[in-house]
């Protein structure tokens, strides 16, 4: 086992379509579990500006934003750098200057705040996210050490809770989200990815599928799960955007978006407590605990968090895999050939995709922790990289490969693990599997409408994917 006696520079930010980050890729090994500099958090310096002048942004890590209810376990607020000049080392405190390409120790001693433990290989950020002593309610108040200026630190908030309060209100939401209620859902989701596809189809090749397909899906999906009125549905999203691309160094947009969707479903939640419907928010606002209704403030922050993460990673991965295939032609023809392996196919896409700058919400350990011979202090802050762990070469044959057709691999760690994991996963899948399986079915000949170089991608939020994907047929 190795680790870094010092702090290592974190760039954090690989902008190359979707090639996985290269600084991540050294993690995985050297060493898998190091320290990093924040330019936000605990006293770090202000001289990072995440963000600024970045076109576009999305929101969602919350998944994965906010990843209780998204993809990946993480969210806002999460450590990832969109924009920042931490990417060569300048700017961050104790930061060597070493290449982003590359990362390296920080020199010695590093940064004297700021800074925190990052887990890289799959054993261990299983460990970590895992194990009780490392805690997300302890993080609340806290100036906790990460690149995005602003946050979801509300106490109510379950992406900062720990049991029992976590297991009581995950438990409460958990059975819309459970085997047979999505399983209920597949027709509808069947219907309007036909519909979207009719559409697009009407309008022809060439077409771009983020927004014929990949970006309305997700949304309607979890705007009719939350029985979101059709005329509020724009500025939400506005909202959830701007959450997640901080684009000013005071991240004054991220907290008008977040201040916005909190008084947005407060308001709803009172709305459905006069006049119930049959959607998520009405039955959240409905239930009763030892003869009292549940907190308002927890069901709006809840309507809030599922809003954020429900739509944007899923309509990212919907892009992100239909660029996937059609830039590994022999993979997509095995899938033309054999489309039994659909499912299967789906889970090595979430596998191989680094989706997503950086890392997420972190941990705090609230004692001393030894995890393979290095001692994680009591306080002290941990992130864990997903994105590593899901190309752990301990753990996967070949991982930098993608390979459709993998034989007996463990899960991949996409939508997290352990008290955190995504409370959407089921729901996300489905989704995927219907976009995509009904995709390639109703055009046999899809290709990309433009070399693949020429294709776009998003540089202003923690999310990776194509800003357009014009395809053909």
């Amino acid at each position: 086992m190795t680790t870094s006696e010092s702090v290592w520079t974190c760039p954090f930010r690989h902008d190359e379509a979707l090639e996985f980050d290269p600084f991540l890729a050294r993690l995985r090994s050297e060493p898998p579990i190091t320290r990093i500099p924040m330019p936000r958090g605990d006293g770090a310096g202000d001289s990072v500006t995440p963000g600024a002048g970045d076109p576009e942004g999305p929101g969602r890590e919350g998944a994965g934003a906010a990843g209780e209810a998204g993809l990946g376990g993480s969210g806002p607020g999460g450590a990832a750098a969109p924009g920042a000049r931490g990417a060569s080392g300048a700017g961050i405190p104790g930061s060597s200057g070493a290449p982003a390409a590359a990362g390296g120790p920080a020199g010695p001693g590093g940064p004297a705040a700021g800074t925190a433990w990052l887990v890289t290989r799959h054993e261990h950020v299983r460990a970590v996210t895992s194990d009780p002593r490392f805690s997300r309610a302890a993080l609340i108040g806290r100036d906790l050490p990460r690149v995005t200026p602003d946050l979801v630190d509300h106490a109510e908030s379950i992406n900062l809770m720990d049991p029992p309060a976590h297991s009581r209100l995950r438990g409460l939401v958990a059975a819309a989200f459970g085997d047979r209620q999505v399983e209920e859902l597949r027709p509808r989701t069947r219907r309007v990815v036909d519909s979207l596809l009719d559409a697009m189809a009407d309008h022809g090749s060439p077409a771009d599928v983020s927004d014929w397909l990949a970006a309305p899906l997700p949304l309607t999906t979890v705007f009719e799960l939350l029985g979101v009125p059709e005329p509020d549905r724009a500025p939400l999203r506005r909202w959830a955007t701007a959450m997640m691309a901080p684009g000013t160094p005071d991240g004054a947009a991220a907290a008008e978006g977040k201040a916005g969707l909190r008084a947005y479903f407060a308001e709803l939640t009172a709305a459905r407590r006069r006049h119930p419907g049959s959607d998520l928010l009405s039955a959240l606002a409905a239930v009763r605990e030892d003869g009292e209704l549940l907190d308002a403030r927890e069901v709006a922050v809840m309507g809030m968090l599922l809003l954020v993460t429900g739509h944007n990673t899923s309509a990212h991965q919907i892009s992100n895999i239909v660029y996937t295939l059609l830039t590994h032609p022999e993979q997509l023809a095995r899938l033309r050939a054999r489309p039994e392996l659909l499912p299967a196919a789906v889970e090595e896409l979430l596998r191989f995709i680094p989706y997503r700058q950086g890392v997420g919400i972190p941990r705090q350990a609230t004692e001393d922790v030894e995890l393979d011979g290095v001692t994680i202090r009591a306080g002290e802050t941990v992130h864990v990289s997903y994105l590593a762990a899901n190309r752990d070469e301990l753990v996967y044959d070949r991982p930098d490969e993608l390979d459709l057709e993998r034989q007996d691999a463990p899960a991949h760690l996409t939508f997290g693990h352990g008290t955190h994991h995504c409370l959407g996963a089921r729901l996300a899948r489905m989704e995927l599997q219907v976009a995509v399986g009904t995709l390639l079915a109703r055009f046999p000949a899809l290709r990309l409408a433009v070399p693949a170089e020429e294709v776009r991608w998003n540089t202003g939020s923690i999310w990776r994917f194509p800003l357009a994907l014009p395809v053909a047929w």
